[in-house]
């Protein structure tokens, strides 16, 4: 994968903030996402409950696939990605898994992830039985290895040094699969303390690095190796074609996850689950349910009833594209709600951000709830869940319906509404809907759009939600993205946007002394947005946004720059 230094920054294996040069604009982009409507899924989550029937549909029955034993590291989704990056599909499954995937699904070989425990601490998580007795290729990773060796008859100790950061592996001279179009010597990236002292029985050491005699072990008739370096980081140079070699050279997988192949098999899934029932979709605009929306309706056609509701709280132009995209472009069965006077009601004199966000999905569900009924008969709901809503949703206390829950204490919708879910990406990281987009034909502004909250311009506006006040930041926001997209910035950043505070400045415009408002510049780059970094704009797009705005806006006199990660703060101010 051919990223830049902005992604680079963001994969180190500390988690630390790295300096970053300054941005220059770049033709492609490799975000990965969790999924941007995952506000609005969760409204219709709390909303539904326990009422919702049946499951969603599975990845079709047998498909190649690469089983990734998560063994707590925070890296375990790099991993995943760099799987379906050689176009193999792979699920995460964790440490304590039964081997039902095994029987599910042809299981071409096993990743064992790193992990932050030793493993000759009592209480460390061990590798199942089932993943030596599955007679598939094996590959351990960090923790992963160490495990390998400390089970089958290895010791693993507490490294005299350790070795964090950049590291150089040798090859040990041999010509093996796994090193298939490597260097002799190759810029790693280690993270460990514990080494390897004595390999299995079997396994020979085919690298080693300046700190680690075994850096590299292999057993050619288990068909099982370890590395001692992370090679789903950016940080290890030709990291993606080690993991390449072993998904396709060792495992044999074929490389048939393909945006071509996942839409025609979505289609015939969906047609397969839904019937000849009805589906309604709870459409946000955002990346994800259009791409729901899309795969379903070329499904099953206007059995598909999509509802986008407009808060009011949405960007310049923003409820018109969506119109334009779904009803005049894609001939979608669309409803469209304008709930302006009704959410910003609900909001009057509201100022705590958590009370927006409840007020909002309390709105919301109202509005859906009466739409849905108006429409009669309805067997299925669409959602636009995504593969790493799935994977935090593995843990209660890390799901996505368990953080937003606290902020949302909404209503349920009708028990009459015996909905079952039709979920077509749930299998799927943000850039590969992306690509399935460009499959089904949506536009490149509706695959390549930037995430957006579900209570919209709400929490980027402080204190109390007013008309006026949605008009400034409206006005403000808008010259953001036009002069990053000028810039040819938009699709390498996360996230860009303006935010309208509740300060007021003096300022001198003309031959008169003003008093308005700040406007923040909020630009971050992030994988994921568990972490983020401000973005290092270029000083002439920041000048440009400056002066555009105190000239454009009347309302604004001040422009400043957010310069704070994630963490401490927040991509949002609310």
């Amino acid at each position: 994968m051919q990223t830049g230094e902005v992604v680079h920054t963001l994969e180190s294996i500390d988690g630390s903030s790295l300096n970053m040069t300054t941005i220059e604009p770049r033709p492609t982009s490799h975000r990965v996402a969790t999924s941007d409507d995952i506000e609005l899924n969760t409204y219709l989550e709390i909303a539904e409950g326990d009422r919702l029937g049946g499951d969603s549909p599975s990845v079709p029955v047998r498909t190649e696939s690469i089983v990734i034993l998560d063994f707590g590291s925070q890296y375990s989704r790099l991993i995943a990605r760099r799987v379906r990056e050689a176009n193999v599909y792979c699920e995460i499954i964790p440490f304590d898994a039964g081997p039902d995937v095994l029987h599910l699904q042809d299981v071409k070989g096993i990743i064992l992830s790193g992990g932050p425990n030793s493993v000759y601490e009592n209480g460390a998580p061990l590798i199942p039985s089932w993943v030596f007795e599955a007679g598939v290729p094996v590959l351990g990773i960090c923790y992963g290895m160490q495990a390998l060796a400390h089970q089958l008859g290895g010791s693993v100790v507490a490294g005299i040094e350790r070795e964090y950061g950049h590291a150089q592996l040798r090859l040990n001279g041999v010509n093996h699969p796994l090193f298939k179009g490597l260097d002799t010597s190759v810029p790693v990236w280690m993270s460990h303390g514990d080494r390897i002292s004595e390999m299995p029985p079997g396994f020979l050491s085919l690298a080693f690095s300046e700190n680690s005699p075994c850096a590299v072990m292999g057993n050619e008739s288990m068909l099982a190796y370890g590395i001692q370096f992370h090679p789903e980081v950016t940080h290890t140079q030709q990291g993606d074609q080690i993991i390449r070699n072993f998904v396709h050279g060792i495992c044999g997988a074929t490389g048939s996850w393909t945006p071509k192949n996942f839409v025609r098999d979505s289609i015939f899934r969906i047609r397969q689950q839904v019937g000849d029932g009805k589906v309604v979709c709870a459409l946000s605009g955002g990346v994800d349910s259009s791409v729901a929306a899309a795969l379903i309706h070329r499904a099953i056609g206007d059995r598909l009833t999509c509802i986008f509701v407009d808060n009011g709280l949405m960007r310049r132009g923003e409820a018109e594209r969506v119109q334009t995209v779904f009803a005049s472009q894609l001939g979608v069965n669309l409803r469209f709600v304008d709930g302006t006077e009704q959410f910003l009601s609900a909001l009057k004199e509201i100022t705590d951000p958590e009370e927006k966000r409840r007020r909002i999905g309390e709105e919301f569900i109202r509005i859906f709830e009466r739409e849905a009924r108006d429409i009669g008969e309805v067997d299925f709901l669409a959602q636009g869940t995504l593969y790493p809503d799935v994977i935090e949703s593995v843990s209660p206390e890390s799901s996505a319906a368990h953080k937003i829950k606290t902020h949302h204490n909404v209503g349920g919708l009708p028990e009459k509404m015996d909905l079952k879910l039709v979920e077509p990406l749930r299998h799927m990281f943000k850039d590969e809907v992306r690509e399935a987009g460009h499959e089904l034909g949506l536009s490149a502004q509706s695959v390549n759009r930037q995430p957006f909250p579900g209570p919209g311009l709400a929490i980027r506006i402080m204190g109390e939600v007013t008309y006026e006040k949605l008009e400034i930041l409206r006005a403000a926001d808008w010259i953001v993205v036009d002069e990053i997209k000028d810039a040819g910035l938009y699709e390498q950043l996360w996230q860009s946007f303006a935010v309208l505070t509740d300060t007021q400045s003096v300022g001198v415009m003309g031959d008169a002394r003003t008093y308005q408002y700040v406007v923040a510049i909020r630009a971050v780059v992030s994988t994921d947005a568990m972490t983020a970094d401000w973005a290092r704009l270029p000083y002439e797009t920041i000048a440009r946004m400056s002066n555009r705005i105190v000239n454009e806006v009347p309302e604004v006199n001040r422009v400043v720059l957010d310069i704070t990660s994630k963490p401490p703060g927040t991509i949002e101010w609310e």
